[in-house]
């Protein structure tokens, strides 16, 4: 089976790329990793297609990071950890058509990295955002990285230090700035289909230069960032069976603010 879904409409330029395990919240296995690579690189190739949509299935997820029963073959070396959401995203593969997201339901972890390489956000009210890796004896690394550009400092801070205690709403996220139009329930992926396809009509080379333009803002303190976040994670993290024995005892409460 498929884990992402790609339906492209051609007389509006737009495709919707759906990330489609709504059983496991839409987490992401090894299998989807692959998948996500290969979609970027495709649409990378589809001249009909001039602006995206990315988006998750079911109604009580975008996407909850990687998923817990993937197994991530390492190597035997503390130089070379390796991350399977490193490079899953648009920009990570040379994408420099709009991304879009349209977020339903919780948004968190590493889903972050997905949500960091679109151009803007799109939300309904059912939408929570929060990073849980502190709380289970984590880094948040990469993820805290991409979610600084998105957020104002203490926003993204407070967002990566109170774990699983507390889950950003989507009107916070709306105030905020990191969503940039709030709608009703299951009203997030027309409005972002709504937007790029008028982002899709206008000229084609405009709107990637752009698009390149604004990631290049970005690009100095990502590099920076994510040079440190390997050995941030490698002097921080838990033991797996410290981190397991965490997210066993984890506690389902959370203030939503």
């Amino acid at each position: 089976m498929t884990a992402v879904r790609v339906g492209v409409d051609k007389d509006t330029g737009v495709a919707v790329v759906t990330l489609d395990r709504p059983d496991r919240l839409n987490s992401v296995d090894l299998a989807m990793v692959r998948e996500l690579r290969d979609v970027w690189r495709r649409l990378r190739f589809d001249d009909s297609v001039r602006a995206v949509v990315l988006t998750g299935a079911g109604e009580r997820a975008f996407c909850t990071g990687i998923d817990r029963d993937a197994v991530v073959p390492q190597p035997d070396s503390p130089y070379m950890a390796d991350d399977p959401l490193l490079g899953i995203g648009p920009k990570s593969n040379d994408l420099w058509k709009p991304v879009v997201a349209a977020v339903r339901g919780m948004a968190c972890g590493g889903a972050f990295y997905l949500l960091g390489e679109c151009d803007f956000l799109v939300a309904d009210t059912t939408a929570t955002f929060f990073d849980p890796h502190t709380t289970y004896g984590m880094v948040s690394a990469y993820e805290s990285v991409l979610m600084a550009q998105l957020m104002p400092h203490g926003e993204a801070a407070r967002t990566a230090l109170m774990g699983t205690a507390e889950r950003l709403s989507a009107r916070r996220a709306h105030t905020i700035g990191l969503v940039t139009e709030l709608t009703e329930p299951g009203g997030a992926l027309a409005a972002a289909t709504a937007a790029a396809g008028v982002i899709a009509g206008c000229p084609t080379e405009a709107v990637q230069g752009t698009v390149r333009a604004l990631w290049a803002a970005k690009q100095a303190s990502l590099a920076q960032g994510f040079a440190q976040a390997p050995h941030l994670i490698a002097l921080g993290n838990l033991p797996p069976g410290g981190q397991a024995e965490l997210f066993r005892a984890r506690q389902r409460e959370y203030r939503l603010r």
